[in-house]
């Protein structure tokens, strides 16, 4: 049994999503007590977990089901998942999910998404230099029917000595969505991630570019369980993406100074249907590890909407700056 607590230091002068001040910058943080994880697990079966009940979902990289972790607040599942390892350097991931307990907490009318989800994840590992993942995500919302989608996807990533200090980085995948279950709309949307990079000593530099398609700019593809603050920009300004889909193309450069984490990110966001500017990000990052118990970090984000500004109530036609500054304890 996992429960968490969120509380503010000091007045909540900021839209905590629930706390009715609606016209303050937001921090989805809401101040609340919940039972974040409570399950039943089941090992007797050789090389097979099964668990039932609210349970910490994360799959490949968080870009379809995860679980929010930088929010305060965790994204946990209720529902019935079979993690299975019997085949050679291979898990296999299914599961039944009827709720997500989203980070805007229990007294928010958004903090369940009720539906009925099959998972399906086979992860192998086997390869020399990098692993493959094939997934199958079929999600039908209760509340939201025409929002419900089936989709299908393959991953591939890893990475590549070319010296001693050297190593090559890549990344491709693709997945297709259509509609599903009682979704009344005929959708037919496309996703693919590539991604290159190197790794010398240390020193990360990668390029890369992310693209949710858009249908003929009706609508585009949606990842509703995903952990959304870790792609499309730290400003959180595509969390839901535009009907006219999204291309981010991005730039990375990291690595470690003094025992201090360093990341330095680009982004340049685009429109699938019509090449559209919609802005660009820049960001900067920093960590650093206290005797491995304790850590401190910060980080800021400015997103510039290039003057992109036919509709200002969405997030995306809107300039931002964004910073943090935090203190962690493990134990």
């Amino acid at each position: 049994m996992d429960v968490e607590h969120v509380t503010s230091v000091g007045p909540e002068n900021y839209n905590s999503t629930i706390n009715g001040r609606d016209s303050r910058p937001v921090v989805a943080d809401p101040t609340e007590t919940e039972l974040n994880q409570a399950y039943l697990a089941y090992s007797g079966l050789a090389n097979t977990r099964l668990t039932v009940g609210r349970q910490r979902l994360k799959l490949d990289n968080d870009r379809f089901i995860g679980n929010v972790g930088w929010r305060q607040n965790e994204q946990t599942f209720d529902g019935s998942t079979l993690v299975n390892t019997s085949l050679p350097d291979t898990t296999i991931t299914a599961g039944y999910l009827y709720n997500a307990n989203r980070i805007f907490s229990d007294a928010s009318p958004k903090g369940d998404l009720a539906m009925d989800t099959g998972i399906l994840n086979a992860r192998y590992e086997g390869l020399d230099y990098g692993s493959v993942s094939a997934y199958s995500y079929l999600i039908a919302l209760d509340d939201n029917p025409d929002d419900s989608t089936q989709t299908f996807g393959l991953r591939y990533t890893g990475d590549a000595p070319l010296s001693d200090t050297v190593n090559a980085l890549y990344t491709l995948e693709y997945a297709h969505q259509s509609d599903y279950d009682d979704n009344t709309r005929s959708l037919d949307q496309s996703y693919y991630s590539l991604e290159a990079g190197v790794d010398v000593s240390g020193v990360r530099f990668k390029i890369g570019q992310e693209m949710l398609g858009s249908d003929d700019g009706n609508s585009a593809f949606a990842t509703p369980l995903a952990t959304l603050h870790a792609f499309n920009g730290f400003t959180d300004r595509f969390l839901a993406t535009p009907d006219s889909g999204l291309v981010d193309s991005y730039t990375s450069l990291s690595g470690t100074l003094g025992g201090v984490h360093l990341m330095a990110i680009y982004h340049q966001f685009d429109s699938d249907e019509s090449s559209d500017d919609y802005g660009s990000e820049a960001a900067l990052q920093a960590t650093y590890s206290i005797n491995g118990t304790y850590s401190v970090g910060a980080k800021y984000a400015a997103y510039d909407a290039d003057g992109f500004s036919q509709d200002t109530d969405k997030a995306f036609n809107r300039d931002a700056d964004k910073g943090w500054v935090w203190i962690q304890a493990s134990f």
